[in-house]
C-alpha cells in the first residue's frame, strides 16, 4: 500500500486510541470500547493491505 494511505491510517489509529483513553478517563466505557475496537480494525486493515 502506498505511503499516501498508510500514514493517514496510522494517524487515525493513534487518534482513536487517544479518544478511547479520554473516554475511559471520563468513565464512558462504551465509547472507549468502540474506539479501541475501531483502532484495532484500522491497524489490521493497514497491516494486511498490500
Amino acid at each position: 500500500m502506498s505511503r499516501k494511505v498508510t500514514l493517514p491510517l496510522a494517524i487515525l489509529a493513534v487518534a482513536l486510541m487517544l479518544v478511547a483513553l479520554g473516554a475511559m478517563t471520563a468513565g464512558e466505557l462504551g465509547v472507549a470500547g468502540v474506539c479501541f475496537l475501531s483502532a484495532s480494525i484500522v491497524i489490521y486493515l493497514r497491516e494486511t493491505r498490500t
